[in-house]
């Protein structure tokens, strides 16, 4: 039923001139998600407050209520079509009162923790996009289809919007980097293995696919009680973002997870001075696979001590100053951060090595990230000594990645029970080594240019590629080797 009503739900949206891409669809489908669930909550509260005698104060006027506007009933509890709105005065409604009176709780909410205050911001920066009244009456009585409430339904909703992410991907315009494959993710936690009562962060969080993960993890493995359930919901997943899209993707995506008001923060992470972050703002675990490829200006690079355009780079930066000492990071990142020759490049690697253990590198096969030609690595590192030596695991799934092929579960399989058995922390002297794993001694390293590129002793280098004149070259001595012989031949007969 979930999954034809999300189907149903792109069907009309495809026909209105308002959404133009699968963007556009989850930005919409989103924003009324957000608003049913928020119905669902304010009932459960209001349910719940009753049962002990107390009275409920609801977060949303009356007039502004999922019940009323929305799916209003008659006195038998049934919708009532006649006093539903629909047509030019639903989209009169929702763009000229309904969206600017939920953008006024980002000004009145306590702090950016409650979801008053994620109400305001999800809705101070969206906008609907349906241009028809008649097809948004109907996206909202599909939307109302869905139920919310058990865990049961979340679990699988959950596992839809998911779906739904990963197929931006395949929407074009930079969709796809929203979406980290999550067998890559799930090796990424076991690997950091994040217990409670620790901080998980990440700065460039996305649809917060690594907070909702690392949720899934940790809440399999604890005890259900009350605290804990608690420190879970308000004092353990933090993120950034700064994109408004993704933003309220990853709002929603956590909350279909079970995080009633996620702590995920609408700002650009690299506006932030990394002198200004103090012990209190630090992290026990950080988890991100931050964009690669933008130019930061250089009033943003000044909040950094190595000045780089690049945005991975300076997000390294800000990582590093984020974690706390004796904290773990995994960082999704660029190949060539491993190898660049420029002065930025190597002082980062220098900079890294000196004040953390980089005691891993996962090479990830290309096609790894759909719809991204880029080669990547995955860095673990740990905060507060520096390295001494680099186990590298080269990931060979044995195909051809890609939209056919993705990556899965049992491809990471191998590299978390090598890393489990043998990297940490008390690996011995050439542990680890495989054919697709071997140690590298930092004290072997050039200091002059710091280069840590993937290069496995264990299989022989390739030949060097032919430049374009040697080719010709060649076929010239061939074309002159196939007359001699053909001039032999006729000279034979």
């Amino acid at each position: 039923m979930f999954e034809q009503t999300f189907k149903n739900i792109d069907d009309v949206l495809w026909k209105d001139a308002g959404a133009d891409s699968e963007l556009d669809y989850i930005g919409q489908t989103s924003w009324v998600m957000f608003l049913r669930y928020l119905d669902e909550l304010e009932r459960d509260k209001a349910d719940h407050a009753a049962l002990e005698g107390k009275t409920y104060n609801f977060i949303l006027d009356e007039d502004y209520r999922w019940s009323t506007w929305a799916m209003p009933n008659n006195e038998k509890g049934e919708f009532d079509r006649n006093k539903a709105l629909t047509g030019p005065d639903l989209v009169e409604f929702v763009d000229t009162k309904l969206f600017p009176y939920l953008s006024k709780f980002k000004e009145s909410a306590d702090s950016p923790a409650t979801i008053e205050y994620k109400i305001g911001e999800i809705f101070s920066e969206l906008k609907n996009k349906i241009q028809s009244g008649y097809n948004l009456r109907e996206v909202l009585e599909l939307a109302d289809e869905l139920p919310f409430r058990s865990s049961k339904d979340k679990h699988e909703l959950s596992h839809l919007y998911e779906t739904k992410i990963k197929n931006m991907g395949n929407a074009g315009r930079n969709g796809g980097q929203y979406y980290t494959p999550r067998p890559l993710i799930r090796a990424m936690i076991q690997v950091v293995d994040p217990q409670m009562g620790e901080k998980i962060y990440d700065g460039a969080c996305g649809s917060a696919g690594f907070l909702c993960e690392a949720y899934e993890y940790l809440y399999e493995r604890m005890e259900k009680s009350t605290d804990n359930l608690k420190t879970l919901q308000e004092e353990t997943f933090y993120g950034k973002e700064k994109k408004n899209l993704a933003y309220v993707i990853g709002i929603m995506n956590m909350i279909l997870h079970g995080i009633e008001a996620p702590n995920i923060v609408h700002t650009n992470t690299l506006a932030e001075s990394i002198s200004d972050i103090q012990e209190k703002d630090r992290f026990h675990v950080i988890l991100a696979n931050p964009p690669f490829g933008g130019k930061e200006r250089p009033e943003v690079q000044q909040n950094f001590d190595i000045k780089t355009s690049e945005t991975a780079f300076l997000f390294m930066q800000h990582f590093i100053k984020s974690l706390k000492t004796g904290g773990r990071a995994a960082i999704v990142i660029k190949n060539t951060f491993l190898s660049n020759t420029d002065n930025a490049s190597i002082a980062l690697r220098k900079y890294l090595l000196e004040f953390c253990n980089l005691h891993t590198v996962l090479d990830m096969p290309g096609g790894t990230f759909q719809g991204a030609g880029v080669k990547t690595v995955v860095l673990f590192f740990e905060k507060g000594e520096p390295t001494k030596k680099i186990w590298y695991y080269q990931l060979d799934p044995g195909r051809n990645m890609g939209k056919t092929n993705p990556l899965n579960d049992k491809d990471m399989e191998e590299f978390v029970t090598l890393f489990k058995s043998v990297c940490h922390p008390e690996r011995s002297e050439g542990s680890g080594e495989t054919e697709r794993s071997w140690t590298l001694r930092v004290s072997d390293v050039d200091p002059d240019t710091m280069d840590l590129s993937v290069k496995n002793p264990n299989i022989p280098e390739e030949a060097p590629l032919r430049s374009p004149q040697e080719i010709l070259d060649d076929m010239e001595q061939l074309d002159q080797e196939t007359n001699t012989i053909l001039q032999s031949i006729k000279e034979m007969i």
